[in-house]
């Protein structure tokens, strides 16, 4: 009985599970103000249609927006894995070859200032229409914070640790592994969540610039092509819950990589009263 109790409430007081209380009540409160600018200014619906008819419409279309939404997800994770496993890489290759960071650095930061839209064409040219723009563009969105983030980690471990375990016949690898990587978590999943707040952006892109298949960017093109404003925001909305869904599932994996930054002793096992 009291083991119950207490997986219960470990349960609702995990930072994950109230994290996400907050953000659905964030979403209500935010359904709730599109609702009542439309109820109190009396919008027309062919300009913004009101979140119960929008959420209607999609239930009602189920099958056809369970396609576009698996679709779309598809192309974000894909690329967002791409992304951030080079990101990863460059950044460990480049804190070990400082000359070489120096190199690439520059160049990283001009691949970003190059507007995503204009890549995407110059994509199409070389891959043709299919999955590989897409999954590019959205790595070319995901990679960068995750590299600089994690450089940043990386540069800013306490040298005496690094020198402690050298002295006591650490090899690289085991001081990677041991000190360089657990110390540069935090920096680095704050460059994954930033990633996966805009990968859904980049898989929207490539689709409207590269697409051979139906997902929700070009449905949102088909829409507003249409007048269908009930479409639109619709799909506004799916690719908003893609965006905090990842988000979501990063602070997961962060509280399970570094459990030592929430608690420091496990809910299971608790100080007797004195």
């Amino acid at each position: 009985m009291n083991f119950g109790m207490s997986l219960i409430r470990s349960i609702f007081i995990h930072p994950v599970v109230k994290s996400m209380g907050s953000w659905s009540v964030a979403m209500l409160m935010l359904l709730g103000l599109w609702q009542a600018i439309v109820s109190v200014f009396h919008v027309p619906a062919f300009v913004i249609p009101s979140p119960v008819a929008t959420i209607s419409a999609l239930f009602q279309n189920e099958v056809m927006i369970r396609g576009l939404l698996w679709q779309t997800f598809k192309e974000t994770l894909a690329g967002y894995l791409v992304g951030a496993a080079v990101g990863v890489l460059l950044a460990v290759v480049m804190s070990q070859l400082p000359g070489l960071g120096r190199l690439l650095y520059p160049a990283l930061v001009t691949s970003q200032a190059i507007p995503i839209v204009g890549i995407a064409a110059p994509l199409v040219i070389i891959f043709g229409f299919g999955m590989t723009p897409k999954l590019i563009i959205v790595a070319w969105i995901v990679f960068f914070p995750v590299v600089v983030n994690m450089m940043d980690g990386l540069a800013h471990i306490d040298r005496d640790q690094i020198n402690l375990a050298r002295l006591l016949g650490a090899t690289r690898l085991r001081t990677f592994l041991y000190i360089r990587l657990p110390a540069c978590l935090g920096p680095l999943f704050s460059g994954l969540k930033i990633g996966a707040s805009y990968a859904v952006t980049g898989a929207v892109i490539g689709e409207w610039t590269a697409s051979s298949k139906m997902g929700l960017g070009t449905y949102l093109l088909a829409a507003n092509a249409q007048m269908n404003s009930v479409g639109v925001y619709g799909a506004m909305l799916l690719m908003t819950l893609i965006g905090i869904g990842s988000f979501a599932m990063l602070l997961l994996l962060e509280y399970i990589a570094m459990p030592w930054r929430h608690r420091a002793t496990s809910p299971w096992r608790r100080a007797p009263h004195l």
